[in-house]
C-alpha cells in the first residue's frame, strides 16, 4: 500500500489548507449528525477494552455518561486518552469527566431526544458521570470517482490531509 500525500508549500497554498481543514471538519460534524452508537475503546496498563456507547455530538465535542464503578470510568481517570469508532471512521481524542449528566441540561436534552430509553434508565442515577471527548484526530475512508481517499483531520495541529490510496 502506497499513501500519497500534498503538503502546502506557499502561504498562499497554507491559508487555502486552513480554509479547507474548517470546511472539511463543518462538513464532517454536519454529516456525523446529533448523536451516534459508536464503540469506545480506553486502555489501561497496556490492556485495551472497548464496549459500545451511546454518544451525543455538540460543537466538535463527543459526550457520553457512564457509572464511575464502571472498567472503563477507572481506565479513562487514568489514562484520558480513547478512541471511538463507528464504520469507515475513526475518531481519537482527550477524555475528561465532567460531572453528573443530569446538570448538563444540553447534553439531557440531546440524550433523552437520541436515546430516551437509556436517558430515562441511567441519567439521573447517583453514580453516573458525563464525560467529553476533545477530538484530536478523526480519519475516515472516502470514495472519489471509485478511488479510495483515507480523509485525515488533524485537529490538534489543524491540519486537513486526503491521502488516496495507491495500489
Amino acid at each position: 500500500m502506497v499513501l500519497e500525500e500534498r503538503t502546502p508549500k506557499t502561504i498562499e497554498e497554507q491559508m487555502a489548507e486552513d480554509e479547507l481543514f474548517e470546511d472539511a471538519c463543518q462538513k464532517f460534524w454536519q454529516e456525523f449528525g446529533k448523536a451516534r452508537k459508536m464503540v469506545l475503546s480506553t486502555s489501561l496498563n497496556d490492556v485495551v477494552t472497548s464496549r459500545m456507547m451511546s454518544v451525543i455530538h455538540c460543537n466538535g465535542k463527543l459526550y457520553f455518561q457512564t457509572d464511575c464503578t464502571f472498567r472503563k470510568y477507572h481506565q479513562l481517570k487514568s489514562n484520558p486518552r480513547a478512541a471511538l469508532c463507528i464504520d469507515n471512521i475513526q475518531i481519537e481524542g482527550v477524555c475528561s469527566e465532567i460531572g453528573d449528566p443530569a446538570e448538563h441540561a444540553e447534553f439531557c436534552n440531546a440524550y433523552r431526544e437520541c436515546f430516551a430509553d437509556s436517558f430515562y434508565r441511567y441519567t439521573l442515577l447517583k453514580n453516573e458521570r458525563l464525560f467529553v471527548i476533545e477530538p484530536t484526530s478523526i480519519e475516515r475512508w472516502v470514495y472519489r470517482e471509485g478511488d479510495p481517499y483515507m480523509q485525515v483531520l488533524d485537529i490538534k495541529n489543524r491540519k486537513y490531509i486526503m491521502k488516496r490510496y495507491l495500489l
